[in-house]
């Protein structure tokens, strides 16, 4: 396949001219999808679908054969497949992924050392001064694109600006196997036309406050001051105000930043009513979250618990005593929220999740309330039967009929600490 490169003609001849900041968005094509067609020649030109196991009934991704059917991520498999009668199921592999992902972001540093990894597919990469060593940003983006390929045998898609929403907004424009050059000095002209909400981190929310100041596309953000974002959303609205016109002030950040949430959640058997089955699925995830707590020596003391039903998300969020990382304890707050929030209604998602975990503090408190003393011990016993022989080789019984559904990758992914979560 060849690469498409989309670069416009600039009339002053600054191709070859040192840009003052120079940023790549590297985005992997159908990531999943394309390990799949690679590892498998059969499925190369046909249209695949990613599922989480032979059970899933949600696509997670999908060959770019399939999306030109209609199909689409997050997509019911039945709904699919009247779309595309042909589509094959393809079961998640989750660490072939995450190590085809640490491959991947581990060159981009043989090319610079300023790279964030975005997500598990995604990473930019800040080549300002890298233009000496090894030329336009053009080249640099080329000699990205060989190197990902050697590394991994797939293709992604590259943009290049001067700033990295401008750059992420290129790398969309031409896929799979794209190219596409914005120079800092046409960005704002190049964005002009763009519906504001077409922009990362413009959702339609922050979309509908815009609009009530006439903002639709990124060339009427001059129309407002820079003080009405400002007033909103405090510095994210100054940042949003700069990115529709070329400008966004947000640097390439290569320190991971401590999370402000850890989490997990699992899709149901859908319109579940039973109560056995939903504390079942609230147990793992509870256990799943207070083992990762207690891996990356943390704690928390509030929790989002919730359950996705037809309208929305049931539930909210609940105050610990104290810090905790311990499942049963976790479990006592889930059951709080099935008991004062949970009516019966359908549901078929559960999520449980840790808020602004902090480093753990295993003193015990005078005025805490009373801890098992040996809890804490059966814990790092578990913990490390279960890291030595896999993942709930020791677990509380009930989980023993746990939902056989394979872990999937958490959305903020990242090749090392806290993100390295499958």
């Amino acid at each position: 396949m060849k690469t498409i490169t989309k670069i416009k003609k600039d009339p002053l001849n600054r191709s070859s001219v040192h840009w003052p900041k120079a940023i790549i968005l590297v985005d992997m094509n159908a990531f999943f999808a394309s390990i799949e067609q690679r590892d498998c020649p059969q499925w190369r030109g046909k249209s695949i679908a990613v599922t989480n196991g032979e059970q899933g009934t949600f696509i997670i991704t999908c060959s770019y054969e399939a999306r030109a059917y209609g199909v689409q991520t997050g997509m019911r498999l039945k709904e699919a497949r009247r779309l595309c009668p042909d589509l094959i199921q393809v079961p998640a592999d989750p660490k072939r992924y995450a190590q085809v992902s640490q491959n991947i972001m581990r060159a981009l540093h043989d090319i610079t050392p300023d790279v964030e990894v975005f997500s598990i597919d995604e990473a930019f990469l800040d080549v300002t001064r890298c233009q000496k060593l090894h030329g336009t940003p053009l080249r640099i983006a080329r000699m990205v694109q060989q190197k990902v390929f050697e590394v991994s045998g797939i293709h992604c898609s590259i943009g290049v600006s001067g700033d990295k929403t401008t750059a992420k907004f290129a790398a969309k424009l031409v896929k799979p196997n794209g190219l596409t050059v914005i120079p800092p000095w046409e960005a704002e002209q190049r964005l002009r036309e763009v519906p504001v909400t077409e922009l990362c981190g413009i959702a339609k929310g922050i979309g509908g406050f815009l609009a009530q100041y006439g903002v639709h596309k990124c060339g009427d953000m001059k129309q407002i001051p820079i003080s009405v974002l400002a007033r909103r959303f405090g510095n994210l609205g100054r940042r949003i105000w700069h990115m529709c016109q070329g400008t966004d002030p947000s640097k390439v950040s290569i320190d991971t930043q401590p999370p402000k949430s850890l989490g997990h959640g699992k899709i149901m058997p859908p319109n579940t009513t039973d109560v056995d089955v939903i504390e079942t699925y609230l147990l793992h995830m509870s256990e799943k979250v207070a083992a990762r707590l207690r891996r990356h020596g943390m704690q928390a003391g509030r929790f989002f618990i919730g359950l996705r039903g037809e309208y929305g998300w049931i539930g909210g969020k609940y105050q610990a005593g104290i810090p905790i990382d311990d499942g049963h304890g976790i479990m006592t707050l889930c059951r709080n929220m099935l008991n004062t929030h949970w009516y019966g209604e359908a549901v078929h998602q559960v999520q449980v999740t840790a808020l602004n975990p902090t480093i753990a503090n295993h003193q015990i408190e005078l005025f805490s309330p009373r801890v098992e003393p040996h809890g804490r011990e059966v814990n790092v016993v578990m913990d490390q039967v279960n890291e030595r022989y896999g993942e709930f080789t020791l677990t509380p019984m009930r989980l023993l009929k746990r939902s056989s559904m394979p872990n999937v990758i958490a959305p903020a992914w990242k090749p090392t600490g806290v993100r390295q979560t499958i």
